[in-house]
């Protein structure tokens, strides 16, 4: 009987900050073995606590250009003066060997991933409750990250764009409650991995049961 695999996929979430989407990817990373996230490189300061290779991997301007111009990158974007990207061989390598890869990305870098991988990819936008709640969750956050108002003005007044992209995602999830969304998040990815055409060897797999019937 032929063996059944299944290639990797590429889960993203994407939102306005605050809005709930690195809480998500996190729990789903915990409760979800074989499943890692993609990393990030990025050119902006190291904040306290960050560890190169594990929250980003921090490389200057002219690094991370020519990442770009080599092909390196599956996606960048500039976000709030700064490039973000995502290094193309450790989420290729992942995929091929049958692990899912989260990402924690903007609306550009999700654009560009659907150009170039529409098949291996699933999109999960996350909505906040209310602008009201949205700008209390960056506030509340704004005491570890050290952000000052105008910091917080500049998120709240970017939202507004980042949220008129929600219609281009596969999936919608308005974070009411977290625990609740991350529910949503976790059907989603098991419904998304039982799709047919990520499931390799299943023409085989099926004749072989046909014989004889």
């Amino acid at each position: 009987m032929t063996e059944l695999s299944r290639r990797g996929l590429m889960y993203v979430m994407s939102s306005p900050s605050g809005a709930g989407k690195t809480t998500i990817t996190r729990a789903l990373l915990r409760n979800n073995e074989g499943t890692v996230l993609s990393i990030s490189a990025t050119t902006r300061p190291r904040r306290a606590g960050e560890v190169h290779g594990r929250d980003y991997f921090f490389v200057t301007p002219d690094e991370f250009r020519d990442m770009v111009d080599a092909g390196d990158m599956l996606e960048h974007a500039k976000v709030f003066d700064h490039y973000y990207g995502t290094p193309r061989l450790p989420v290729e390598a992942a995929l091929a060997a049958g692990q899912d890869v989260l990402f924690d990305i903007d609306w550009q870098g999700t654009q560009q991933l659907v150009e170039i991988a529409r098949n291996d990819l699933v999109t999960v936008f996350i909505l906040p409750p209310s602008r009201q709640d949205l700008e209390k969750r960056l506030r509340d956050r704004s005491r570890d990250t050290l952000e000052s108002d105008t910091e917080i003005r500049g998120r709240m007044a970017k939202a507004g764009d980042e949220i008129s992209h929600y219609s281009e995602y596969d999936y919608v999830i308005v974070n009411t409650d977290i625990p609740l969304a991350i529910d949503k998040a976790q059907k989603i990815l098991d419904g998304e991995r039982l799709r047919r055409h990520r499931t390799g060897g299943l023409s085989e797999f099926v004749r072989g049961l046909m014989k004889g019937l």
